[in-house]
C-alpha cells in the first residue's frame, strides 16, 4: 500500500520510443526501446531504459529502471543552486540557474528531466553531440555533481549561516 503511493506521487515522462527491425528468415521482427525520466517534481528525478517485443512492455521496463535510479537534486528556489556543465561522451550540457519566472529554456530531453525534478527556472544549452541518450546521460552527470549548500558548509566545519554571511 505505501509502495502504491509512493509509485502514483511521480511523474513519468516519455522521451523516446525507438521501433528496430531484425530481419529473419520469416520477414522482419520488430521490437522496441523506451526512454524515460521519472520524478517527484521536489528534486528526486532518475531515468530508465528498457527493452521489449511490445511497446507497453518496454515503457514498464522503463518506469521501473527510472524508479530504481534516482538521485537528489539541490533545488533553491525552483531552480539549480549553481551553473554546471555536464559532460558524457562527446555530449555536453551547460546548466544555468536563472531568476524566477524565466522558465525551463531548454530543449527535449533536458525539458523533460528539468520538469520531473520540479526545477522551474533554468537555461541550458546542449553542446556537442545530439544523441538523446547521451545528453540525458550527461545531464544527470551535471546534477548528481551540484554542491548542496548545507553539505559545502558541513564539509568546511561552518553552519549554513557563517557561510552565507
Amino acid at each position: 500500500m505505501v509502495n502504491q503511493e509512493r509509485d502514483n506521487e511521480f511523474v513519468e515522462k516519455l522521451i523516446k520510443l525507438n521501433r528496430v527491425a531484425k530481419v529473419v528468415k520469416g520477414g522482419r521482427r520488430f521490437s522496441f526501446s523506451a526512454l524515460v525520466v521519472v520524478g517527484d517534481q521536489n528534486g528526486m528525478v532518475g531515468y530508465g531504459f528498457g527493452k521489449a517485443n511490445d511497446v507497453a512492455e518496454a515503457i514498464r521496463k522503463s518506469m521501473a529502471r527510472a524508479r530504481k535510479n534516482l538521485i537528489k537534486v539541490p533545488v533553491k528556489r525552483n531552480t539549480i543552486p549553481h551553473q554546471i556543465v555536464g559532460e558524457y561522451k562527446s555530449a555536453k550540457v551547460l546548466l544555468k540557474p536563472a531568476a524566477p519566472g524565466t522558465g525551463i529554456i531548454a530543449g527535449g530531453s533536458v525539458r523533460a528531466v528539468m520538469e520531473a525534478a520540479g526545477i522551474n527556472d533554468i537555461l541550458s544549452k546542449s553542446l556537442g553531440s545530439d544523441n538523446t541518450m547521451n545528453i540525458l546521460k550527461a545531464v544527470f552527470q551535471g546534477l548528481s555533481s551540484l554542491l548542496d549548500a548545507a553539505e559545502v558548509a558541513k564539509n568546511r566545519g561552518k553552519t549554513l549561516q557563517e557561510l552565507w554571511g
